[in-house]
Order: C-alpha cells, then sequence, then structure tokens
C-alpha cells in the first residue's frame, strides 16, 4: 500500500528527519498489530492454550517471522528494487515490463502486477475497520459496562476520518503524526515493565521455540500461522512507501527504532502471559497499570486512525497510478496541495471505501471476527511480491543463479505456508477480501483489454496520415488559428479529425494530432516532456510524456512546447475529443457480459476535458461508433 502523507524526499531533507517521517507515515499499520496479533493467535480461530510452550513458540514465530519477512525480504532486498525511486505492486510491474518486453513472461509478470494491486483494495478496506474496532475495544478493559459503545464510536472515527480527506493528507499527518513516535515509545515501556518481572521471556529469540511447535503439535502450529502473520501486517508498506523516503531513512527506522519496539511490546504481552494466562482476553491494554488504560485506548486509537489514514491514501496513489497507466477509467482526482503533487483525493475511491467499511464494521461487529478476513490479502501480496522480486534477481539483477534461486525457494516456501494458513480461513471471513480482489481484479483486466481493442479497432480503418496531409488541404477551406486533435494511437489519422473534415469541411492553418503517452516510470523531467514530429502542410504531430505518478496538465504543457510554429495560446486554440459509443460485434474480442462492463465503465469515466485539463469553451466533441 501507498501513502501520500509527506511529499517525496528532497536532497535537503536530512536522514533523521526523514527516518523520523517515515515512523509516522510507513509504520503505522505494522505498529498498530500489537493490539489484536498476540491475542489472536491464541483466542481467535484455532485456540491454543495459554501456557509456556506456547507462549515462547508463538512468540519465536513472530520475531523469525519479523526477521525474514520485514528486515530480509524487504527492507535489505526487495526494498532494491525501485523504479526511478517509487515503490509497490504497480511500480515493480511497470519495472518489470519494462524490463522483459513482450512475451509469455511479460503476460505472466502482468497479471501478477494487477492481482497484486486488486488484493490491495481489500486490504485498504479491512485495515481501518479491523485497526479502529481493536483499539476502541479497549474501552471495555477499562470498564466492561461500555462495550456497547463500541460499535458506535468506531463507527464515529471511522466516519470522521473519512469526511476529512477532502482537506488534504498532509493536514491529517501534520496532526497526528507525532502521536506515532509516543506510541512506539510506549510500546517499549509498556513492553520492558512487564519483561522486568519475567525476563526468562527474552528466550524466544532461540528459534528452537518456533521448531519445538511445530514438533510438538505441528496442525495447531500451522493454523496460527494465519494469526501470527498478523504482526507484520503492513510489511508491503516499507515498500511502497520508498518514493516518499527513501530506502535507507526507511531501513534506520525499522532496525533501530519500530522492530526494536514492536519485539519489546510482544514480549511484555508473553511475559504477562506467563504469570497471568487470563490476560489473554486482552493482553495489550492489560499490560498497562489500571490508571493508564484509558489513556492507552486514546493513544491507541489516534496511533490507527494513523495506519487508517495510510492505507487511504495508499487508496488513492494506488488509483491514480492504475488510471495512467491504462488499467482504470479517467477519474476525478483532486489536488490537495500546491507544493506536492502527490497529495491527491479521489472523491469515488473515498465512498467507496467508507461504505465498504462500514458494511465491514457493522457486519463482523468485532477485531476478533474481522481477523478471519484479514491476512489473506496481505500473504497473498507478499506471495506475488517474492514472485516479482525473483523474476527480478534472475533477469534484470543477474544475481548469481544459486543465489537467486535460495532467495526464490525459501521466500515461496515462507510466504506460501502463511498464504496457505490464512487460506484455512475462507469459510470465516477470508472470502471477502479474496471476493474484493476477484472483482477489482476484473474490472482492471477489463478496461485494460476493452482499450486494446478499441485501439485495434480504430487502427483497422484508419487512414494512412501521409495521404490525407498530401490530399487535405486543398479539400477543404482554410480558416485562423489552431486545431488539436487528440490521439490515443499516434497512428494514422484521428476519428476526430475525420468527422471534423467531413461534417464542417474546414481545417485550421495549424493542425496537432496530439497523443499523451504515460510511462513506465513514476516522473519525466519537463525537459524531455514533448516530442514534435513536422508531417507537412500545416499538419504536426506533438507526443507529451509522463510518468505514470504525474498529473496530465495539456494545456500547461502544450504550452512550454517550441518548433512547431508560433507559441500556443489557449483562447486561440481548438480542441477536437473524439466520443466512440461501443456496438457488439460478430467477432466479439471479449466475452458478451464483459463487453457490457467495458461500455459501462466507459459511460461512467470521467470526461478526457476534465481528465486533461482543457479549457471547457475551447473543446468540440465528436462522435462516432466502434465495434469490440
Amino acid at each position: 500500500m501507498t501513502t501520500q502523507i509527506q511529499p517525496k524526499a528532497g536532497p535537503a531533507d536530512s536522514l533523521p528527519k526523514l527516518a523520523l517521517g517515515a515512523i509516522g507515515v510507513v509504520f503505522g499499520d505494522i505498529g498498530t498489530s500489537p493490539l489484536y496479533a498476540m491475542k489472536e493467535s491464541f483466542i481467535g480461530a484455532n485456540p491454543l492454550t495459554v501456557d509456556q510452550p506456547h507462549i515462547f513458540g508463538v512468540l519465536s514465530l513472530v520475531f523469525w517471522t519479523m526477521t525474514l519477512i520485514v528486515t530480509l525480504k524487504y527492507v535489505l532486498i526487495t526494498l532494491r528494487a525501485d523504479n526511478h525511486g517509487e515503490g509497490g505492486s504497480l511500480a515493480l510491474l511497470a519495472l518489470l515490463t519494462r524490463a522483459t518486453g513482450s512475451g509469455r513472461r511479460a503476460a505472466t509478470v502482468v497479471l501478477l502486477g494487477v492481482f497484486a494491486t486488486a488484493l490491495f483494495y481489500g486490504d485498504a478496506i479491512i485495515t481501518p475497520a479491523i485497526s479502529v474496532l481493536s483499539a476502541v475495544e479497549g474501552l471495555t478493559v477499562v470498564e466492561a459496562g461500555l462495550q456497547p459503545l463500541v460499535l458506535p464510536i468506531a463507527i464515529g472515527v471511522l466516519i470522521g476520518l473519512f469526511l476529512i480527506q477532502a482537506r488534504g493528507t498532509a493536514k491529517v499527518g501534520t496532526v497526528f503524526g507525532p502521536i506515532v513516535l509516543v506510541y512506539f515509545a510506549v510500546l517499549a515501556l509498556l513492553g520492558i515493565s512487564n519483561i522486568a518481572s519475567h525476563p526468562e521471556i527474552l528466550g524466544i529469540l532461540n528459534p528452537y521455540w518456533a521448531f519445538h511447535f511445530f514438533l510438538a503439535d505441528p496442525g495447531l502450529a500451522f493454523l496460527a500461522l494465519g494469526s501470527i502473520v498478523l504482526a507484520v501486517t503492513g510489511a508491503e508498506t516499507l515498500y511502497a512507501d520508498m518514493g516518499h523516503f527513501g530506502r535507507k531513512p526507511i531501513a534506520v527506522s525499522w532496525l533501530y527504532l519500530v522492530f526494536p519496539c514492536l519485539m519489546l511490546n510482544y514480549m511484555g504481552q508473553g511475559a504477562l502471559l506467563l504469570s497471568t494466562p487470563e490476560a489473554i482476553a486482552n493482553p495489550f491494554y492489560l499490560m498497562a497499570p489500571e490508571w493508564a488504560r484509558l489513556p492507552l485506548v486514546a493513544l491507541a486509537t489516534m496511533a490507527t486512525i494513523i495506519a487508517s489514514q495510510a492505507v487511504i491514501s495508499g487508496a488513492f496513489s494506488v488509483t491514480q497510478q492504475a488510471v495512467q497507466l491504462g488499467y482504470l477509467p479517467r477519474m476525478k482526482i483532486l489536488h490537495t496541495s500546491a507544493r506536492a503533487e502527490g497529495q491527491i483525493y479521489i472523491p469515488i475511491i473515498n465512498w467507496a471505501l467508507l461504505g465498504m467499511v462500514m458494511l465491514l464494521v457493522v457486519g463482523f461487529g468485532s477485531s476478533t471476527s474481522l481477523a478471519s478476513a484479514y491476512g489473506i490479502a496481505v500473504t497473498g501480496t507478499m506471495f506475488i511480491t517474492t514472485c516479482m522480486v525473483s523474476i527480478l534477481a534472475f533477469t534484470v539483477w543477474r544475481w548469481n543463479r544459486w543465489l537467486a534461486g535460495l532467495f526464490t525457494v525459501t521466500f515461496l516456501l515462507i510466504d506460501g505456508a502463511y498464504l496457505a494458513s490464512n487460506l484455512t480461513k475462507i469459510p470465516d471471513g477470508g472470502w471477502f477480501p479474496l471476493l474484493v480482489g476477484a472483482v477489482v481484479f476484473t474490472l482492471l483486466t477489463t478496461w485494460s483489454r476493452g482499450r486494446a481493442l478499441m485501439r485495434s479497432r480504430l487502427a483497422e480503418t484508419a487512414m494512412p496520415l501521409d495521404v490525407f496531409v498530401r490530399s487535405a488541404k486543398s479539400a477543404a477551406a482554410p480558416v485562423a488559428g489552431t486545431a488539436v486533435f487528440m490521439d490515443s494511437s499516434a497512428q494514422g489519422v484521428p476519428p476526430a479529425l475525420l468527422h471534423n473534415l467531413k461534417h464542417n469541411r474546414v481545417l485550421h492553418e495549424r493542425i496537432i494530432l496530439l497523443t499523451v503517452r504515460v510511462g513506465n516510470v513514476p516522473t519525466i523531467e519537463q525537459n524531455a516532456r514533448s516530442e514534435v514530429h513536422d508531417l507537412g502542410n500545416g499538419f504536426w504531430r506533438i507526443i507529451l510524456h509522463y510518468g505514470f505518478m504525474q498529473d496530465v496538465d495539456v494545456p500547461r504543457d502544450l504550452q512550454q512546447v517550441k518548433g512547431c510554429g508560433p507559441a500556443f495560446r489557449m483562447m486561440e486554440t481548438s480542441f477536437f475529443l473524439g466520443r466512440q459509443t461501443l456496438l457488439s460485434a460478430e467477432r466479439p474480442g471479449m466475452s458478451l457480459w464483459r463487453e457490457h462492463l467495458f461500455a459501462l465503465m466507459v459511460r461512467n469515466a470521467e470526461s478526457a476535458m476534465a481528465f486533461f485539463k482543457l479549457p471547457s469553451n475551447r473543446v468540440v466533441e465528436l462522435g462516432s461508433q466502434v465495434e469490440i
């Protein structure tokens, strides 16, 4: 998942400042896992006896899972798989697509990346629900009679969080960011105070206890993995947020603060359970003295708000990347900061997430029930990331084959075990993220396939450009000014140009065939933005290049173009857009239901005029029919 709370790191930002920023943004999700991971490992869908062997076994697995998956796989290896500084499933997909070219391997990579993106949306729905619910449930530890208030308070907190998204994620981060540092300090202090009474809990660092757990009860140990993995939910965020802070600040924050604080807290919970097994009802809050529990509820709730904010912002960011890369239709994207391009707000995603989160909270009712739904999306994404990084290690990094093979086999086994354990929770709620992932995967692939079919059909009927340029000027009356015809393919004559000539019988003195291309890199510098080709007879082809993290603004960038006549003036420029009506073809390229779905997505897409930021009083739309 990605976040947009902070602007991308610049050269003037110091390592301590960036590391501190990463603590407040990147680690919110994994930082709130102590609220529920230990509890669910013992009293979740597959209960364990709260005794010394099981406590040591679970905690040893938590420690080595964090060490292997988060520290080794993500911090030391995956963070090196940057696409010009950016990370995350779509950035990795773009990097691999650029490196592998076309063919069966490239198609497999695309499917993996798209499915990982689809699973992210399931995670984005569940994370706010389980995080906020688990924090507010601390009220029942303070006073059991407050149980009826848990659900209304959690719903109120979540609604408030989604309502303030339109104000901009930077403001949310500014208000709550410093609290995360205090929260991690409290985690460590609570852990240390309980470890002092049972210092033998430090023995969980010995991997013997993890192996002993599996040898003593392999069936229960395997099932327990489905809850233990909750301790590393949010690990994918380290990679996805790399573009905002850089690899080194994230690594420093994890190794020197977040990892130690989390393990101290988990060991503190284990120490408490050694002497008070009944504290498993809510070991996180019961570690604290009675007088501190209510303030701890407030602090934990604010920390879960930050974790939820990271996921919501990540949904905006991933959606923007998917639109730019051609996997989703155009959407209304609002920029909430004049200084940081990455800070965006997408209304339709915000309200869709709110609706789904509310359904989850009301439908499941407690964090324990939600824990069964949590984990599948996370472990699925981790497994896919391992597959994609393995391909990268073999084809791009050119690692030694034995080393690349060792990495691949090791982490496919580890991630596969966690994924398999979580798949056993499908009947108890694990179906939800899979359903969300399947729906989103269908939308992503349908839009991508539909656009490819449309381009193919339009290319089949397109007139050769050189023939048109030689004959067009003599076939129409000339008029002053500039006409810009938007052309998605940069091949042949745009349909809008043909229709304009057919119906209006005029051609402007300067005609621009304009194509917007979004590349497989996050950003493209302004000096490499435009590509100009003189076609003769007053015709020009201009290609504007953007990175998949950049905002498209055609008027702004056209005014920077040189080498194709006088400077562009918007009040003397007309923009012609083609609007296609889709028809079912006798040789369909997709099944009928997908054709209807694609047509529905086309009708509800944001208009090209708004998406490209064209002046509304200078736009002409010309319709045509296309069979797919």
